[in-house]
């Protein structure tokens, strides 16, 4: 981390989070055109439909970068908002930007579990480790905003 970021070395973890839900959104097309192909489906000709509607038809596995995609558009909206509050009201450095790192790292941990081996027990314990980041960014934003 740069210390002449200071209070906003928080912007940091964030910038990763989107860049890592890009590389995701990548993931999600590489993996479910293949199988929208493999299915009979005429991607150049699709016309309408959802995802509820593409699951029905092809296997599962091709389904869970797409899952885990979404849920990058989840509760990470709560990080980024809380990030940025941090860091306009100088609170970003120090051990709220580490926190924020070890947030990014147990979602990236947490996409990479539910892309590949989708055990829901892991999945479930570092999305609860993420949650609990999340919660004390928050509980830091409000004693900082508040005392």
């Amino acid at each position: 981390m740069n210390p002449e970021l200071g209070g906003i070395a928080i912007l940091q973890p964030v910038v990763a989070l989107v860049g890592w839900t890009l590389v995701m959104w990548g993931w999600m097309y590489a993996a479910r055109i293949p199988a929208m192909r493999r299915a009979g489906i005429d991607v150049a000709n699709l016309t309408g439909g959802t995802g509820a509607d593409l699951r029905q038809r092809i296997e599962p596995k091709s389904q869970w970068p797409a899952d885990n995609y979404n849920h990058l558009l989840e509760q990470p909206v709560l990080f980024y908002a809380i990030a940025l509050t941090l860091a306009m009201i100088h609170q970003g450095g120090g051990v709220n930007a580490g926190i924020a790192w070890a947030y990014v790292g147990l979602r990236i941990a947490h996409s990479l579990v539910q892309v590949t081996v989708n055990r829901v027990i892991i999945r479930f314990a570092l999305f609860t480790l993420a949650t609990l980041a999340l919660a004390a960014l928050t509980l830091h934003a409000a004693i900082a905003l508040f005392r």
